[in-house]
């Protein structure tokens, strides 16, 4: 029997201080480059090498000042501060590479759909069917009021909104136009039929439209929609909509039950286990046996800032850690951040000193450290025993950590079976789930097609 293929997508973000924060300030590390097309083209030359599923790239509209009530160690340390557009990057290395995909974080919950759903179709039709979007609802009260609001809807009301945005980009993504709308005839000077080009109107709880689609359908239509909600109604939301899920895990129990819990959703929401791809946010540092990997490590751990994860992690569950002493218990509160992130704090008691030690290397992430051979055991098994489909490799030096990882675990995991030795042709969709470029019937989204 194959060996199931472990998927891998590089978690980015177009800024200096992604996940592990502080290692900017490593000799080898390349990230204060971010604002260079190259430093974006090499990366995605490097991952398609590497034969990686995907380049993730998060974002945020706001800022972490929820720590000491400032922006001083967001900015000292560059907590994903400043920050440029994702999107903006994509074209650039989708025309270095043929296979890599690309999904681009967008936060629906400041973006008009309509003219949304134009910027991922023209993003769609420049990869040739090589993008996606991770839906994110926001969590910042900072990114609420940088847009003009006393603050963000509350956190199961920013899921009721995306569901009807979600409705409303599928009406314009499937069912604008018509599979053989656009025909290019010169010679009757027609280039697109009249009447396969339909009036999308949609009246929901918050929003409302009346418009054709901007463009002509592109390889995916709907782009392929990644979500990293874990929380109940996240999960609610990610069941019905989603198609790759982003999970933060510590132990492999916890994991395997919500891995099950997800995929028992998506059977309730009218589609298959199968439907979901589930990838692991992870950080690796390899050498050339387990002994040179720790040597790495320790290198790697004397430039990462614990307080920098801590500012970072004060935003995401809404508590100020600069009022705690190192051991007093913290009040996780219900607060309006990710709530799956705060109750797993709560229920393990997580104090700040805690807190400091999980981020020795500046991410809550879990690292695995070793030879290839370790990193690889430890791959699989997380994959056999969690039901994970693969990973997101976030970067600790850049380009170092990737660039290790390629050299010295894809093929440990090659010759085992593990991972592909090439692509697939076909778009970002067919490339993961086999079905080709469309989303399956199956999906809600087909709902809004014309047939």
């Amino acid at each position: 029997m194959a060996k199931k293929k472990i998927l891998l997508n590089a978690f980015n973000m177009n800024c200096v201080g992604h996940i592990n924060h502080g290692l900017w300030t490593h000799p080898r590390d390349n990230s204060t480059d971010y604002k260079s097309l190259r430093y974006w083209t090499d990366l995605a030359r490097l991952l398609e090498r590497g034969l990686f599923d995907g380049l993730f790239i998060a974002d945020i509209v706001g800022v972490y000042d929820v720590y000491q009530h400032s922006v001083d160690v967001t900015l000292r340390e560059s907590v994903q501060l400043p920050v440029n557009d994702p999107l903006l990057l994509v074209p650039a290395m989708a025309a270095v590479t043929r296979h890599l995909g690309f999904g681009v974080t967008v936060n629906l919950s400041y973006e008009p759909p309509y003219l949304f759903a134009r910027r991922m179709s023209t993003l769609d039709h420049l990869t040739e069917g090589r993008a996606g979007w991770n839906i994110v609802t926001g969590y910042l009260d900072s990114a609420a009021r940088a847009m003009g609001l006393q603050s963000q809807d509350a956190h199961d009301q920013r899921y009721n909104r995306a569901d009807d945005y979600l409705e409303l980009v599928y009406k314009l993504w499937e069912g604008s136009w018509e599979d053989d709308a656009v025909r290019r005839d010169k010679a009757a000077r027609v280039f697109a039929d009249p009447a396969k080009v339909h009036l999308v109107r949609h009246q929901g709880p918050y929003y409302g439209m009346e418009g054709y689609h901007l463009c002509e359908p592109s390889a995916q239509r709907t782009p392929v929609l990644f979500q990293a909600g874990s929380s109940g109604r996240g999960q609610q939301f990610a069941a019905a909509h989603a198609e790759g899920i982003f999970i933060m895990a510590q132990d492999k129990e916890a994991t395997r039950r919500t891995v099950d819990g997800l995929r028992e959703q998506a059977v309730r929401a009218g589609r298959r286990p199968d439907d979901l791809k589930i990838f692991m946010g992870l950080a690796t540092i390899v050498g050339d046996s387990d002994r040179a990997a720790q040597e790495k490590f320790e290198e790697y751990w004397r430039y990462a800032s614990p307080e920098a994860g801590l500012a970072h992690f004060a935003s995401s569950v809404g508590v100020d850690f600069s009022r705690y002493g190192m051991d007093d218990p913290v009040d996780y509160g219900q607060g309006n951040g990710i709530q799956s992130v705060a109750s797993n704090a709560a229920a393990n008691a997580m104090t700040k000193r805690k807190l400091l030690e999980r981020f020795q290397l500046g991410s809550r992430y879990p690292t695995v450290i070793g030879s290839a051979q370790k990193v690889a055991d430890e791959l699989e098994s997380w994959v056999a025993e969690t039901g994970v489909d693969g990973f997101n490799l976030t970067r600790t030096v850049t380009p170092e950590s990737y660039a290790d990882f390629i050299e010295l675990v894809v093929p440990e995991l090659q010759s085992r079976g593990s991972y592909k030795t090439g692509y697939e042709e076909g778009s970002f969709r067919h490339k993961l789930f086999g079905e080709g470029s469309r989303l399956p019937a199956r999906h809600p989204a087909a709902g809004f097609r014309r047939v």
